[in-house]
């Protein structure tokens, strides 16, 4: 067996590395957020006939009530891929290599079981729950009609995050972004094809979706087992081993508290727009949620990048690389956040318009997106923070702070501010809550920078 592994992530100029890393993962992102936007323009501009425009919203409010269940679906595939990949990174780091072996196998399985349990309890409650999240009789059906599609596919989609996340951790970004490329390719082809050609509606544009996934999905198992390769599917990996199942679920849990988080803050989101807005008022931040979640994703392909770069070094113990990392990527974060908070301040029309042709949707998203990207500046710094705790194992800091925003914040925002602003009182919760957040983040840093300190100048000392 080859002993491959990136020991550049250890020797190689920070800038360069990051450059190499979050490149391919920031691109890849990037068509993971288009993914989602192609399919939200496509259901946008369906009309009640099921064709090409005169659309009245009631699409795309039914796709925006999935999302508290897609987060939660994500949610787990989040615990299970950003955990492994974590674990395989700080193992390779510490050249552990049989049992970043047998982490690989452990998450092919844990994908497996947690899709398959998720699928069968939401089919069975499936209306219940969309009701929970809003859903009117207006709306139910097309929610109804694309999440049972999504749910039948979902350990395809569990398996496609899950291997993605591997094939970076173990070297590849650039193979796992032309991955995520392929996926958004194949769907932005089908889509149209499904919903409009087959007349599907709603529910050609899952099948597009699950469709895309698998045909990346096998691609991906195709590459994991090539025996040349340190990282490879092969029999004696797949057995569940308590020890690795705790590893990445500890790492994991932060981002699978984020997103479980995620579903009750949409959930309250959803219901403060149907109470104070409508149907309308959840089309609107449906739109306006797909299109700040471009600018999150190229922030996550960034982490994603960082990750593998901080957590060789963490384990390493080059603690000037590390520093050097995070710095540079605060950096590149910031590129990207001021973009955002330019373009929804001063051109939102530009982008909202996309979704739909309905006057009454894009003036309430126009108005909601200037709102929404007020303080997004600072959130590229708490993301990129908040990610660094995950990549070197404090997993209870990196719990903490994702708690924090959407818990401590967000949610007593949405339960105070409405009742007296109304559905302004919705949207200046999300910025509220951001610039909270964003100060837990920054004093959980300096006293994690002031700790290592004192332990490296111990060291010295003895």
């Amino acid at each position: 067996m080859a002993q491959y592994v990136p020991t550049e992530l250890g020797t190689r100029s920070i800038p360069r590395l990051l450059f190499q890393y979050a490149l391919p993962a920031i691109i890849a992102m990037t068509a993971a957020s288009l993914y989602n936007i192609v399919d939200s323009i496509f259901i946008g501009h369906i009309g009640p006939d099921g064709t090409w425009g005169n659309s009245d919203g009631m699409a795309i409010s039914g796709l925006a009530l999935t999302f508290p269940l897609m987060n939660i679906s994500i949610a787990l595939g989040a615990m299970v891929g950003v955990g492994a990949s974590t674990v395989i990174s700080v193992r390779l780091g510490q050249k552990e290599y049989e049992t970043a072996q047998h982490v690989l196998g452990n998450t092919v399985i844990l994908n497996i079981l947690l899709g398959t349990i998720f699928t069968i309890i939401c089919l069975a409650f499936l209306d219940p729950i969309l009701i929970l999240f809003g859903a009117s009789e207006a709306t139910l059906p097309y929610a109804r009609d694309y999440m049972t599609i999504i749910l039948l596919g979902n350990v395809i989609s569990h398996s496609y995050f899950g291997l993605n996340a591997v094939l970076r951790s173990a070297g590849h970004p650039q193979k796992a972004m032309y991955c995520t490329i392929l996926t958004v390719a194949v769907n932005a082809v089908l889509d149209p094809i499904f919903i409009f050609v087959l007349r599907m509606g709603i529910q050609g544009a899952a099948i597009a979706t699950i469709l895309s996934q698998l045909i990346s999905l096998i691609w991906q198992i195709k590459l994991l087992n090539n025996k040349d390769e340190l990282l490879h599917l092969h029999r004696g990996i797949y057995g569940l081993k308590p020890v690795i199942i705790r590893q990445i679920i500890a790492v994991g849990m932060s981002p699978f508290l984020m997103n479980l988080c995620a579903c009750l803050v949409v959930l309250l989101i959803n219901k403060g727009m149907k109470e104070y807005g409508g149907d309308p008022a959840i089309a609107a931040y449906g739109i306006v949620n797909r299109v700040v979640f471009l600018f999150i994703m190229m922030v996550m392909g960034l982490n994603q990048g960082m990750q593998p770069i901080i957590g060789y070094n963490w384990g390493a113990k080059q603690n000037d690389r590390v520093w050097h990392t995070l710095r540079l990527t605060i950096i590149c974060a910031e590129v990207v956040v001021i973009t955002g908070f330019l373009m929804g301040e001063f051109c939102p029309h530009v982008l909202t318009h996309l979704f739909t042709d309905n006057d009454v949707i894009t003036i309430m998203s126009d108005h909601g997106f200037r709102i929404d990207v007020l303080v997004f500046p600072l959130v590229g710094i708490q993301m990129v923070i908040g990610n660094f705790f995950q990549s070197i194992g404090h997993a209870g800091k990196s719990i903490f702070q994702s708690l924090t925003r959407q818990m401590l914040f967000l949610i007593p925002f949405l339960i105070i501010l409405p009742p007296h602003m109304g559905l302004d009182g919705v949207w200046y919760s999300i910025p509220l809550s951001d610039l909270c957040s964003f100060f837990v983040s920054i004093g959980m840093l300096w006293w994690l920078v002031r700790k290592v300190n004192r332990d490296e100048a111990h060291r010295l000392a003895k």
